[in-house]
């Protein structure tokens, strides 16, 4: 399927200036709302998807982002989306990629044990965006009753020094503050972060419309110096 035709008619010059200047390394991008990319993706997510992803070209920003949202709409066997994600995942060299795809895998909602396992080896990878899948993988799916105190000790683990990954460590820290604060606070207390992680984590729980002034306050006076 060439889909690059239909990428180029639906483009947005303004939006591509726009959107590659929030996007580091996006500068092979066409200029493709995400909205348009989505509903593209589920057409082609209702035809053989599989030969689509087998046949796909990576040479634009949108089409890599193109696969990652197929995958997620693809209807198949949590076994067939996991090797399409492992095919796919290696492509990824950017946040906005990454976390669009990562956070477009409902499957996950209801075979959370397999991927939980799927999704362990890339937490331990020093590959960057590799780690940040997995994270964001966590924020997404695993920040429940079952999972907390799990979700929170696979955080304590890592230790990949790259930018994007203490950002979504930060990011999956305060996630799991609004929906568990109390044990949250616990792990914060006791948490082996490295610095600018754990403030990174503070600072956005303190920016949450969702964590009372109290708490605020008390975070604010666990910062590290």
């Amino acid at each position: 399927m060439d889909i690059k035709p239909e990428l180029i008619r639906l483009a947005d010059p303004k939006y591509r200036t726009f959107s590659s200047g929030l996007i580091p390394g996006a500068d092979n991008m066409i200029g493709v709302r995400i909205p348009d990319l989505r509903d593209l993706a589920k057409r082609i997510a209702a035809g053989d998807w599989k030969k689509y992803l087998k046949e796909a070209t990576d040479d634009s920003f949108e089409e890599i982002m193109l696969q990652g949202l197929v995958i997620g709409y693809a209807k198949g066997q949590p076994d067939e989306i996991i090797a399409a994600l492992k095919y796919f995942i290696p492509k990824i060299d950017n946040w906005s990629i990454n976390d669009s795809t990562a956070m477009g895998l409902k499957i996950v909602t209801k075979h959370q044990d397999t991927f939980w396992k799927f999704i362990q080896p890339y937490l331990d990878s020093n590959k960057e965006f590799f780690v940040r899948f997995g994270v964001v993988m966590l924020l997404s799916y695993y920040v429940d009753e079952k999972h907390i105190s799990a979700v929170l000790e696979r955080l304590d683990t890592i230790t990949h020094d790259g930018y994007y990954v203490k950002m979504a460590v930060a990011w999956a820290v305060s996630v799991c503050y609004v929906k568990f604060p109390e044990i949250t606070h616990v792990y914060l207390e006791n948490s082996t972060l490295d610095n600018v992680t754990y403030n990174k984590a503070i600072q956005k729980i303190c920016e949450s419309y969702r964590a009372d002034e109290e708490a605020k306050t008390i975070l604010r006076g666990m910062k590290r110096k």
